[in-house]
């Protein structure tokens, strides 16, 4: 089922989730199906259970929007479309490396973020199979950005403070719903 997306200004987005009781899985295969046709839906890439509104420790990726860049690397990946279950970035480690980033909470807008090049992580699949993984990239790079919103952290949070305060404006009409998309959100009522 397709879901709207949380806004920028919900404070589900700046919470931590809630890891998954992989002994009691409950609903686990209908949320996972919620988070792809949700994230395809709006044309993203990654999608984390908070951005629909589900305080959960559980993100998707699909890594083949960018097969055709240089630094991409299939093998690392276990599946190009990949379910993290109660994600645990080990290690984060190589040079920094900045990249263009947006997100489906914050549409319209894109900003130079800074981040390392590579990572380790550890986190269960659909199946509830334990995987340990190596990546360096565009790939590192998306799951750090959706381990992120697990964290309660966006990617606006890692702006240097001018660069946060010259989007104020544009952030504040999302967050109040006064904003193009072509896909269904969700706006926090005070």
């Amino acid at each position: 089922m397709i879901r709207p997306i949380v806004a920028y200004g919900d404070p589900i987005l700046k919470k931590k989730a809630l890891e998954i009781n992989i002994d009691e899985p409950g609903e686990l295969k209908s949320l996972i199906k919620d988070l792809w046709d949700t994230m395809y839906n709006a044309k993203g890439v990654g999608i984390a259970a908070p951005q629909i509104g589900i305080s959960k420790s559980i993100f998707v990726a699909d890594f083949s929007f960018f097969k055709d860049e240089d630094n991409f690397f299939e093998n690392e990946l276990i599946n190009m479309k990949q379910v993290f279950i109660n994600p645990n970035i080990i290690k984060e480690k190589g040079d920094n490396y900045t990249y263009p980033e947006g997100c489906l909470s914050i549409p319209n807008i894109s900003e130079n973020v800074t981040r390392k090049s590579s990572l380790k992580i550890k986190f269960f699949d659909e199946n509830l199979s334990p995987h340990k993984m190596e990546c360096s990239g565009i790939i590192a790079r998306v799951i750090q950005h959706e381990y992120d919103h697990l964290k309660g952290i966006l990617f606006t949070d890692k702006l240097k403070y001018k660069e946060r305060k010259k989007l104020r404006e544009e952030l504040n009409l999302i967050s109040i719903g006064d904003v193009d998309v072509k896909y269904k959100m969700s706006f926090f009522k005070n």
